[in-house]
């Protein structure tokens, strides 16, 4: 009975001189917290007044402190279209940049992104089969579900992509972070040959709507699509920081975090889950939108170190600062018109990355 102990507590020794390495940058971490808090504050603002129809911050600030409603122009533009569109940026771009953080820290791999387990793909796969094959259903089921035609398709396709590479990774009760790695391989070529069927079948409107939609925007931004797809990408960004403690200690291996006392099948299950939840509705909404999974934690790695307690909740800050950002240049850059948010995050995120 002492010997497994004295191990446990070698292990957790260890895990503390691994800790201390990165210890003098904790300090470092919670400043950068701050700034982020205060940057994300800033661009949220500035997101209000930024578009093609301009509003003057100073004049709205005057009217408020006057005591002056706001005029209809100005409250249409900022509350029916602005707020539900930053709201939206906020919740995607921490959403994402929390997934990736939690898909690299479990599959201990400095390239895992969300798309590994499936989500992004059968996201698309959903997506592509309602935008071509929604004019077969019969026209009631068409009016009742609208514009959430598509959203509601991609996020039920990237929920059965993960229950099925879950499934064929877990045997015996145990889950296998590389089955799972090579089947989430297998299932994105084969979802791209089905979505490659659909795209040959699709007529020139829906090949326009699945090129844009591909690309990534949050240009339709609604308060209803707003409070469809907030509670499960807030439980993804919310419930990440718990299983901090658990992905600081899978680093050192899964045998080393059993001996700490991780739950490591618990862990990983979790993982998954947040994920899946998280991303399938950022998908679901937005499009495809890349590079804030990857870029977003290898920032904050090389800054603040790999502390999962710091770098999954700065990971939120800094995915809704730069998504937010991201959306702001989509909107200027080729005024009146639009370029698609996944144009921006490609040019600004591939080069940097």
């Amino acid at each position: 009975r002492g010997r497994p102990e004295r191990k446990r507590r070698l292990m957790v020794a260890l895990a503390d001189i691994t800790a201390r390495r990165h210890n003098d940058r904790s300090h470092l971490a919670r400043w950068v917290t701050v700034g982020l808090a205060a940057a994300l504050a800033g661009v949220s603002v500035a997101s209000l007044f930024v578009g093609a129809t301009g509003l003057s911050p100073l004049a709205l600030i005057g009217d408020f402190l006057a005591g002056r409603p706001l005029d209809l122009r100005a409250r249409v533009v900022i509350v029916a279209i602005r707020l539900p569109r930053l709201t939206l940026g906020l919740l995607v771009g921490a959403a994402l940049a929390v997934s990736g953080v939690v898909m690299q820290g479990l599959f201990r791999n400095p390239l895992a992104d969300p798309g590994l387990v499936g989500v992004s793909a059968g996201a698309g796969l959903g997506a592509i089969m309602a935008i071509v094959l929604g004019g077969l259903l019969p026209p009631a089921i068409g009016a009742a579900t609208g514009y959430a035609l598509v959203p509601v398709a991609a996020f039920v396709g990237g929920w059965l992509s993960v229950i099925a590479l879950y499934m064929v990774a877990t045997r015996g009760g145990h889950t296998s972070v590389a089955t799972m790695l090579l089947a989430g391989i297998a299932l994105a070529a084969l979802v791209g040959a089905l979505s490659g069927i659909l795209i040959y079948l699709a007529d020139d409107a829906q090949l326009r709507t699945l090129t844009f939609w591909g690309l990534g925007s949050l240009a339709g931004a609604t308060w209803g699509k707003v409070l469809a797809a907030a509670p499960l990408m807030l439980i993804g960004i919310f419930g990440a920081p718990f299983l901090a403690r658990g992905l600081n200690g899978l680093a050192l291996g899964e045998a080393a975090a059993r001996h700490m006392g991780v739950d490591v099948q618990k862990l990983k299950r979790l993982a998954i889950l947040l994920v899946a939840a998280a991303v399938g509705a950022a998908v679901a909404v937005s499009g495809g939108i890349g590079f804030v999974g990857i870029v977003v934690p290898h920032l904050l790695r090389l800054s603040t170190g790999p502390d999962h307690r710091y770098l999954l909740i700065n990971s939120a800050l800094l995915g809704a600062v730069i998504l937010v950002l991201a959306d702001m240049i989509a909107r200027v850059v080729v005024a009146p018109a639009e370029l698609p948010i996944g144009i921006v995050m490609a040019i600004i995120g591939g080069p940097f990355f």
